[in-house]
């Protein structure tokens, strides 16, 4: 399924150019056009969804994989996975999409502020226990 307006379906169509890094029937990896370092990469599933859980899980399997072997195969010792879901998420294009982005130094690649907070072991507990009943 693809959505003839998503710029990364146009991609998967060659109606516009990437530079390939790797493609199957359900996968798509190229380099990203507006790195946050040298070598940032994009990994899609080529069923389209604008969500993670939009994706059936058979179109996924092989994304982490790909990901994997790019990472691998830039030999990168520190990076990050990206895949953002939703605006106030900042996803911007609305595509399933996994971001490979190499971390070389301080300056480049991801930079993350996690202001985490303490939790409450009881609420903690209610919650788990409301995701397990309904996985």
């Amino acid at each position: 399924m693809q959505n003839a307006a998503c710029i990364f379906c146009r991609i998967i169509k060659g109606e516009i150019p990437s530079m390939k890094i790797f493609e199957s029937d359900k996968t798509l990896a190229f380099l990203d056009i507006g790195p946050l370092s040298k070598g940032h990469s994009l990994v899609i599933p080529k069923h389209h969804g604008a969500k993670l859980h939009d994706i059936p899980d058979d179109q996924l399997h092989e994304v982490l994989s790909v990901a994997k072997k790019i990472a691998i195969a830039q030999g990168l010792e520190n990076y990050n996975i990206l895949q953002n879901n939703g605006r106030i998420a900042h996803q911007v294009v609305d595509h399933v999409h996994f971001h490979v982005i190499p971390k070389p130094n301080e300056q480049e690649g991801l930079g993350i502020i996690w202001p985490t907070k303490e939790a409450d072991k009881g609420e903690l507990q209610r919650l788990l226990e409301e995701i397990r009943s309904k996985m």
